[in-house]
């Protein structure tokens, strides 16, 4: 695994040595990788926003049920590729 610093102001840094102190983080490290994971979500989560709202706003067409499926489908794959990291 590489190693990365950062510099901090120090009322920041201040914030995180309290996250650590509560002991919901066992570390600066374990901190900061959750804080890039939830970001990672974040902007998943307005891709996918984004996605559905050029959706909405495009010509109506009619699904089948095997777009459905194929739909289902893809989404369970995906699913099941993050279940397993």
């Amino acid at each position: 695994m590489e190693s990365m610093n950062i510099s901090l102001p120090d009322p920041l840094k201040r914030f995180v040595e309290a996250q650590i102190s509560s002991g919901r983080y066992g570390s600066v490290s374990e901190y900061m990788r959750e804080l890039i994971r939830l970001d990672e979500k974040r902007k998943a989560q307005e891709r996918l926003e984004g996605f559905l709202m050029d959706g909405l706003s495009s010509s109506v067409s009619e699904m089948k049920a095997k777009d459905w499926d194929d739909l289902r489908k893809n989404v369970m794959s995906r699913r099941a590729k993050r279940s397993s990291k």
